[in-house]
C-alpha cells in the first residue's frame, strides 16, 4: 500500500504531503484546489507519460516521491533489486522529476531507471480509475481485459501457453509466405550464385597470387637487362670474365698483403687487417650469390613469360566480375557457397515450415477454443455477480450481460470479441455500454465490475478519480458503501466531492488552496472530528458554518459507520 505521497511545484500544488495508508482515503477539496493533480502525481510514479507544461508556472522542476510499503519476497521486490534499487525495511520509495526543459528522472529504491521499469512495478502495485476510464470501458478491449481479469489463474495458464504458439505462428507463417513469394527470384539468384562459384573454383585463385605474378612478369620483362648488370657486376667483383682491370676480390687481397707486412710496427693496424679480410670474404661470398644468379637467368623465360601474362588475364576477368580486387573475388566465392547452401535448402525448409505452421495453426485453434470456453463460463458468473452489485449501488432493477462471440480472425488474445451489456430495466433492451449508458451509470458498473473481480484479481491499492461524477443521492451513498467494503481488502484512495462518498472514508484528506490560487506545504489537512464535519457540511451544501449543513453531515457520518458496520 501507499504510505505517503510528496509533491512539489505540480500544477498548482507548491508543496503537499499527503498522509494514505490502509482502508479508505477521500481527498476532497475546493474546485480548482489541486485534487486532481494527485491523481496526476500518481500517474507519474507509476510510468505515465511526463509533461513539461505540468509543471507550476514560474518553478524550474516538480517532484512526486512516493512510499509504498510492500512484500520483500514478492515479485515487485524482485523487479526492484533487478533494477539495483534497495528496500528499506520493506519501504519502497519510488520517485520521479520533471524539467522545465522536458527532461525527467525516474527512481525506484534509490536508483536511477527507466520510466518503463516504473510502469512495469505500477502494473502490481496500483489500479488507476478516472472519468477517462468510462469512456475505455466502453470498448471491447477494455472490456475482454475486464471479463480476462474476473478469470483469473485458469485463464492465465492457458492465455500464456497460447501467446507462444500464436506468436510462433505468425512468424512461421511469415517466414513461409516470404519464401514461397520470392522462390522464382531465390531460384534465379541460386543459378547465378552456382556459374559464379563454378568459374571461380575453376580459376582457384589465391591470396596474394596478383602481386606474385606482377612481381614474377616484371622479371621475365626485363631478363636481359638483369643478366648484364649481374655480369658486370660480377665482373667488379671476381674478374671472372674478363682480365683487363683487377677486380675488387685482387684489389682487397692485394691492400691486406701490404699492411700485414707492416703491421707488426704498429698495433693499429691489427684491425683494419682483420676487416680488410673479413670485407674479402664478404665479396667472395657476393661473388658467389651472382654466379648463381646468373645461372638461373640462362634459361628462356618466353614460355614462362606467355603462362604468366595468361594467368594474370584470367585473374583479372574474375576481378572485374566479381570484386574490385582478388580477395574481394575469394571473399565472394566463400560467401556465395553459404549463400547458395541456404538459397538450395529452401525446398526443405518450406517442407518444414508447411509441417510447423499447419501443426501451430491446429495448436491454435485449440487453445483459442479453451480459451473461450474459460471466457463464456466466466461471463455467466460476472453478470451474474456485477448485476448483484448494481442492485446494492441503487440500479436494482439493471441487468449486466457479458457476451462472449466469434471473431472473423485469430489475435493475440484469441478469436473472442467481448461485449458487456447493461439493462436498466426489466423492460428495456440490453444495450452496449458504449451507448445509453449515462455518466452516472458508467460510474456504478465500473466500481461493480472492480470489487467483483477484486475478489479473483486482487490489487493492493485501487485509485478513483471522480468516479462518482454524475450520480448523486442514493446512489452516491451505496457508491461509497461498495468502496469502503473494497478497502477492507485493499487500499482505496478516492478524489471526491461527494459528502455521500466521503462519508465511508477511514482517512479524509483536504486539499486547500491560498487566495492566490496555490497549494502551500500546510495546505493539505488531514480532517478529523469537527473539521471533518465541516468538510462534509462544505461538500453538502457549500456552507460549512450553517447549523443545518453541520447536522446533515454528522447524520450523513453516522448513517455510513452504521451501513458499513
Amino acid at each position: 500500500m501507499i504510505e505517503e505521497i510528496f509533491i512539489r511545484n505540480l500544477g498548482v500544488i507548491g508543496e503537499a504531503r499527503l498522509p494514505l495508508g490502509p482502508g479508505f482515503t477521500a481527498i476532497t477539496g475546493e474546485t480548482g484546489a489541486g485534487k486532481t493533480m494527485v491523481v496526476t502525481a500518481l500517474g507519474l510514479l507509476l510510468g505515465e507519460r511526463s509533461d513539461a507544461s505540468a509543471i507550476r508556472s514560474g518553478s524550474a522542476q516538480a517532484i512526486v516521491e512516493g512510499h509504498w510499503l510492500i512484500d520483500q519476497n514478492g515479485p515487485v521486490a524482485e523487479r526492484v533489486r533487478d533494477a539495483g534499487g534497495d528496500l528499506d525495511d520493506g519501504e519502497l520509495i519510488i520517485g520521479r522529476s520533471l524539467s522545465a526543459e522536458g527532461r525527467g528522472r525516474a527512481t525506484v529504491g534509490g536508483r536511477t531507471t527507466p520510466v518503463s521499469v516504473l510502469s512495469e512495478i505500477g502494473e502490481q502495485l496500483v489500479v488507476v480509475h478516472g472519468q477517462s476510464d468510462q469512456i475505455r470501458l466502453r470498448s471491447s478491449t477494455a472490456q475482454r481485459e475486464a471479463l480476462d481479469r474476473f478469470a483469473g489463474a485458469e485463464l492465465t495458464a492457458i492465455v500464456g501457453t497460447y501467446h507462444d504458439v500464436y506468436r510462433r505462428w505468425l512468424a512461421n507463417q511469415s517466414e513461409l509466405d516470404l519464401l514461397v513469394a520470392e522462390s522464382d527470384r531465390r531460384a534465379r539468384e541460386a543459378e547465378d550464385l552456382r556459374i559464379a562459384t563454378a568459374e571461380i573454383e575453376a580459376a582457384a585463385p589465391q591470396r596474394g597470387e596478383d602481386d606474385e605474378l606482377a612481381e614474377r612478369v616484371d622479371r621475365l620483362t626485363n631478363l636481359e637487362d638483369l643478366r648484364l648488370a649481374s655480369a658486370q657486376a660480377l665482373d667488379l667483383v671476381s674478374g671472372q670474365n674478363s682480365d683487363e682491370a683487377a677486380d675488387a676480390i685482387s684489389l682487397l687481397d692485394t691492400a691486406k698483403r701490404q699492411l700485414e707486412r707492416v703491421a707488426a710496427h704498429d698495433p693499429e693496424l691489427a684491425p683494419i687487417v682483420e676487416a680488410l679480410d673479413a670485407a674479402n670474404i664478404a665479396v667472395s661470398e657476393i661473388s658467389g650469390q651472382l654466379s648463381s644468379y646468373l645461372g638461373g637467368l640462362d634459361s628462356d623465360g618466353g614460355r614462362e613469360l606467355e603462362a604468366l601474362q595468361e594467368r594474370r588475364a584470367d585473374l583479372a576477368a574474375l576481378v572485374r566480375k566479381y570484386g574490385p580486387a582478388l580477395d574481394d573475388v575469394i571473399d565472394y566465392l566463400d560467401q556465395g557457397s553459404g549463400r547458395l547452401l541456404e538459397l538450395d535448402t529452401d525446398s526443405d525448409r518450406i517442407e518444414a515450415l508447411v509441417d510447423e505452421v499447419a501443426a501451430d495453426q491446429a495448436l491454435v485453434v485449440e487453445l483459442a477454443g479453451r480459451l473461450s470456453a474459460v471466457r463464456t463460463a466466466a461471463a455467466a458468473r460476472l453478470a451474474e455477480r456485477v448485476t448483484a452489485e448494481l442492485g446494492a449501488l441503487a440500479m436494482p432493477n439493471a441487468t449486466l450481460t457479458v457476451r462472449v462471440e466469434d471473431r472473423a480472425e485469430y489475435g493475440l488474445s484469441g478469436k473472442d470479441q467481448v461485449a458487456i451489456l447493461l439493462q436498466p430495466h426489466s423492460g428495456a433492451e440490453p444495450r452496449p455500454l458504449g451507448r445509453g449508458a449515462s455518466g452516472g451509470e458508467l460510474s456504478r458498473v465500473m466500481l461493480a465490475i472492480e470489487v467483483v473481480i477484486a475478489g479473483n484479481d486482487p490489487v493492493p491499492t485501487f485509485i478513483f478519480d471522480e468516479v462518482d461524477a454524475g450520480v448523486g443521492g442514493a446512489a452516491a451513498i451505496e457508491i461509497g458503501r461498495r468502496l469502503a467494503a473494497l478497502s477492507r481488502s485493499a487500499q482505496v484512495i478516492v478524489v471526491t466531492h461527494l459528502a455521500q462518498v466521503a462519508a465511508f472514508a477511514t482517512n479524509h484528506l483536504r486539499v486547500l488552496k491560498d487566495s492566490e490560487g496555490s497549494v502551500t506545504a500546510s495546505s493539505v489537512e488531514q480532517l478529523e472530528g469537527d473539521q471533518r464535519i465541516a468538510e462534509m457540511a462544505r461538500l453538502l451544501s457549500g456552507l460549512p458554518d450553517s447549523e443545518n449543513a453541520l447536522a446533515h453531515a454528522r447524520e450523513l457520518v453516522e448513517t455510513a459507520r452504521a451501513l458499513d458496520a
